[in-house]
């Protein structure tokens, strides 16, 4: 886990499960999300307002999920190597607030393209959602390449948003 080490140090609960990378699956990923959070909500102590996601190419796609579908539950969310694909771009309208988002993409990455982000990116400003976005030159698909670099960013960004009303 990239994140391991970075929560120790900053005493955050990581909660990272491996979920199944099918179409019905994404469905359920909000709230199957919350349900794994609610648990371990159960049994440490936990600032409601300051839950995050973040996820990592097909992990991207159920974090944008969790992030837009279920924004009155996560503060933001940071995502690397992933984008919202046109045919999924009902989730930014049908989300219950505007959202905080992080994207980072290298500009090498062999499964999404820059096109892909920057429409990404924009349909999200389009919407109102707060977006920290950044194209890493050089950098491919590999996450444990730049986890050194994206996760202090990524945590710099989510840290600082709470949800509404906490």
């Amino acid at each position: 886990l990239n994140w391991t080490d970075f929560a120790e140090s900053h005493g955050i609960i990581l909660v990272a499960p491996t979920l199944d990378l099918s179409a019905e699956a994404e469905v359920h990923a909000p709230g199957l999300l919350r349900a794994i959070m609610d648990a371990v909500r159960a049994a440490w102590t936990v600032d409601s307002s300051r839950i995050y996601v973040f996820g990592y190419s097909g992990g991207g796609y159920f974090a944008y999920d969790a992030a837009l579908l279920d924004a009155n539950y996560f503060a933001a969310a940071g995502i690397f190597a992933s984008v919202i694909q046109p045919g999924y771009d009902t989730i930014v309208q049908e989300a219950p607030r505007h959202t905080s988002i992080a994207i980072y993409i290298g500009d090498h990455d062999p499964y999404f393209s820059l096109d892909q982000a920057r429409r990404t990116r924009d349909l999200l400003l389009a919407a109102g959602d707060d977006v920290h976005y950044e194209e890493l030159v050089g950098v491919d698909h590999n996450y444990s390449a730049v986890a050194g670099r994206v996760n202090p960013d990524a945590w710099t960004f989510m840290s600082a948003h709470t949800l509404p009303g906490n």
